[in-house]
């Protein structure tokens, strides 16, 4: 039995709120669910399956969404960013602080992955010798969980190579219980012969997704390096309500503060100015400040603009991603944060068509072109989708490829859909997996694709 999840996007609550670990619980219960019926095959027989593997796909932890990078500035000689020369000794360090920090603030859900992966939460009826669960003996068979982590563009700095790296993915393999060796986490299965072969078994193929997103993925630069996404989440996202407890201290209410630090959990992004706007009308004391709070979004704009990553990646002659921050930041200089979401819808057809579904590309994927998976999936949306790509039409053995996007593992503020420009947003927490079938488990199903929300 194979498990797909991906983004989980656990911080060290310096940014946003990571999923609680009353979501690791369920997911437990769910695995030995999963394992129970995976272990009634085809032909009704009972036999417990003898493994489970489980991949992270991508944007598992997240070292993007951290204010500790921001504890030195532009020409210091601590200065460190995830964008930086990462052979610079201060990289390594600083990443293994975020790192620390990340595993320490997820430490109970995350323990919940290790004690799976050591056989301890896992466990079947063993089966009699008439085929069906013995439930009379106090036996049980024990599963350990074989854990796989792959990267996104949250968490790519573990791909990157090097001893200090090495180490530093030591420690997040001891504290998940990860199979993966302490070289460079994989970013496409074909980097690992493992998780070809385990992908293989299940007529799969699967990629974290940023590959197709412009903003989060530098084709250029390829995958150990940071994107404008990364610069952007840091310098204005993370910075923001740093800035503004700076700026005002005292006279802020720490209420503002604390739904400002939320930000990377406002669904959908686009929202993200609705939010702050929404925020900042609440919580602030008066239109004074109010006008003050902007100027401060304003002026990170600007410095943002003005960084020397964000200059060198502005093509010339083209309209880029970086034009396209710049209209929405110059026009946000003037004008409210409530016509800012109209732009940034603009902004978003402009550069990327409009789309959530990632559809197009598991069409254009080689696996699917040359029939060498039947299934497609991605993570990185966030959308969790089965998508059927191609049949031969002839049920009930009809060969098939079907598109599935794994979701997310997520604390969420969503828009309404009732008048959104009154911000108005509701909080709820995401769990989304992917599982799949071979060998006639589960009686013969192939996969299931599951997607649950809770408050």
């Amino acid at each position: 039995m194979l498990l797909i999840i991906s983004d989980l996007h656990l911080g060290d609550g310096t940014c946003g709120k990571s999923i609680s670990p009353s979501a690791f619980y369920l997911f437990a219960d769910r695995l030995r669910e999963l394992a129970y019926h995976a272990s009634w095959r085809k032909d009704n027989v009972y036999k417990p399956i003898e493994s489970i593997d489980l991949v992270l796909m991508g944007d598992i932890l997240d070292p993007q969404h951290s204010t500790l990078w921001l504890d030195s500035q532009p020409g210091q000689a601590n200065y460190v960013r995830p964008w930086t020369d990462f052979r610079a000794p201060q990289y390594a360090i600083k990443l293994r602080q975020v790192t620390r920090a990340i595993l320490a603030q997820n430490a109970e859900g995350l323990q919940v992955f290790r004690h799976c992966a050591q056989g301890k939460l896992i466990h079947l009826p063993p089966s009699t010798s008439q085929g069906i669960p013995d439930y009379t003996t106090n036996q049980r068979v024990y599963l350990p969980l074989r854990i796989h982590y792959m990267v996104g563009n949250h968490d790519w700095h573990y791909h990157l190579p090097g001893p200090e790296f090495d180490k530093i993915r030591s420690e997040v393999i001891e504290a998940m219980g990860l199979s993966n060796l302490n070289s460079s986490f994989p970013w496409e299965i074909e980097e690992s012969e493992p998780l070809e072969e385990l992908f293989a078994r299940y007529d799969a193929y699967g990629r974290h997704g940023d590959l197709y997103d412009k903003f989060n993925y530098d084709s250029e630069k390829s995958r150990n390096a940071a994107a404008l996404g990364d610069v952007f989440a840091m310098e204005m996202l993370n910075r923001y309500p740093l800035e503004i407890e700076q700026d005002q201290g005292q006279n802020l209410p720490p209420a503002l503060i604390e739904s400002l630090r939320k930000m990377t959990n406002v669904r959908p992004a686009l929202a993200t100015p609705l939010w702050i706007s929404g925020q900042i009308k609440q919580h602030a004391q008066s239109k004074a400040m109010e006008s003050h709070l902007k100027k401060i979004w304003d002026t990170l704009g600007q410095e943002f603009l003005a960084l020397e990553y964000v200059r060198q990646a502005d093509k010339a002659f083209q309209f880029d991603t970086v034009d396209a921050l710049e209209i929405l930041l110059q026009i946000s200089k003037r004008t409210s944060f409530r016509t800012i979401n109209d732009v940034v819808i603009w902004v978003r057809k402009k550069m990327w068509g409009g789309q959530i579904s990632y559809t197009k590309f598991a069409l254009e994927e080689p696996a699917f072109t040359k029939s060498t998976a039947r299934y497609i999936a991605y993570g990185h949306t966030h959308h969790h989708e089965v998508i059927p790509l191609d049949s031969d039409g002839i049920p009930p053995t009809s060969a098939y490829q079907i598109y599935m996007n794994s979701g997310s593992w997520h604390s969420y503020y969503t828009l309404t859909a009732k008048n959104p420009k009154d911000q108005k947003f509701v909080p709820y927490q995401m769990l989304s997996y992917l599982v799949f079938y071979r060998d006639n488990q589960r009686g013969g199903r192939h996969f299931e694709a599951w997607s649950g929300a809770f408050v």
